[in-house]
């Protein structure tokens, strides 16, 4: 198997990405990107990886999904009683990474991190299916559970709860929040190794500088 990784590769030879092919604000080339990954059939495009760190400074990531994406920042869901909350509370730094494999691409952006506004957080909370909304009010996330049985068993005692509701409510611990870029790199593969690589740093007039970073 370890033999298998050494020569385990392949050349990259889909895309370019030159200064002359980037528009002045990241935000559209972001969005560009992420609508060429959804073209291609790319499954789940609006995955990205989360990092964080933990009361100890090691990085924890898990894979979240994008829920929106404006000038504002790039917006996500969560208890936030679960540890990525727990750590995005205390230290509310983060980066996110898009890998669309079929493009050859990656994203990713660095920011502060902030907790959206209740409203928003009910409006995307209503239009979750229900199943998924009873989810949330069962799911005491990253807490130890004694079996998979203790977890159907909470599912089944918050839908005989909400059972004669027509709408569920938002549970107060579940949220949003917004990851606000300090900076962007975009990366597009290339042959031999020789990536395109090209970083977005934010300005204070609120314009963004790109510059080229070696592969």
């Amino acid at each position: 198997m370890t033999e298998d990784l050494k020569h385990s590769r392949r050349d990259f030879a889909k895309g370019t990405l030159l200064e002359d092919q980037v528009p002045p604000d990241p935000y559209k080339l972001l969005e560009e990107w992420y609508q060429a990954a959804v073209g291609s059939g790319e499954v789940d495009a609006n995955a990205m990886s989360l990092s964080t760190l933990d009361e100890d400074g090691y990085p924890v990531s898990r894979i979240v999904l994008m829920r929106g994406l404006s000038i504002e920042g790039i917006t996500f869901y969560t208890n936030y009683l679960s540890a990525k909350g727990r750590q995005l509370d205390s230290n509310p730094k983060a980066q996110v990474q898009f890998l669309w494999k079929a493009l050859e691409r990656q994203v990713r952006v660095r920011g502060r991190v902030e907790r959206i506004s209740s409203a928003e957080s009910d409006q995307y909370f209503a239009s979750r299916p229900r199943d998924s909304q009873l989810g949330a009010w069962a799911s005491p996330q990253s807490q130890f559970l004694a079996s998979r049985e203790e977890l159907e068993q909470r599912l089944q005692e918050q839908s005989s709860r909400f059972s004669g509701e027509a709408s569920i409510p938002r549970p107060p611990h579940w949220g949003g929040f917004r990851l606000v870029p300090l900076d962007f790199e975009f990366w597009q593969g290339r042959p031999n190794r020789l990536h395109d690589r090209l970083k977005a740093f934010s300005k204070d007039s609120g314009t963004w500088s790109w510059r080229r970073l070696a592969p």
